[in-house]
């Protein structure tokens, strides 16, 4: 019995088709634990950052930006509800955060401290729970 690549050509491809889209499934939505390890790291990276930027407001402002972002993107992907919305409400609460003197920066530092202790609670809750 003779095998024709032709035969395979067609089936190769619709393998290829079948897996790239199953891919771009898993891709799109990140899972439980995935989302408890990224979710406290860009708060913590953001908490660094903001003490260490007091003195420089725009680069605090950046750094606000960034992270809503970050937090954005992670609701976007979670698939646990509880993680999807307090991620949601922090990073419309940094993206609100309007860093443009030494005075703002001082007080933004304080609502990123206190906000994010308040979402690393939540998340800590819905990981464990």
């Amino acid at each position: 019995m003779r095998l024709h690549k032709s035969r395979f050509v067609p089936l190769a491809i619709f393998a290829l088709a079948v897996f790239a889209a199953g891919c771009g499934e898993v891709n799109s939505t990140i899972d439980k634990a995935q989302a408890c390890l990224e979710a406290p790291k860009i708060v913590t990276e953001l908490g660094t950052q903001v003490t260490k930027l007091t003195g420089d407001p725009q680069a605090m402002d950046k750094a606000l930006d960034d992270a809503a972002a970050k937090l954005n993107d992670v609701a976007d992907k979670a698939a646990n509800t509880t993680i999807k919305e307090a991620s949601d409400d922090l990073a419309k609460t940094l993206s609100g955060i309007s860093v443009t003197n030494a005075n703002e920066a001082l007080d933004a530092a304080q609502k990123v401290a206190t906000d994010s202790a308040a979402y690393v609670e939540k998340v800590t809750k819905a990981c464990t729970g």
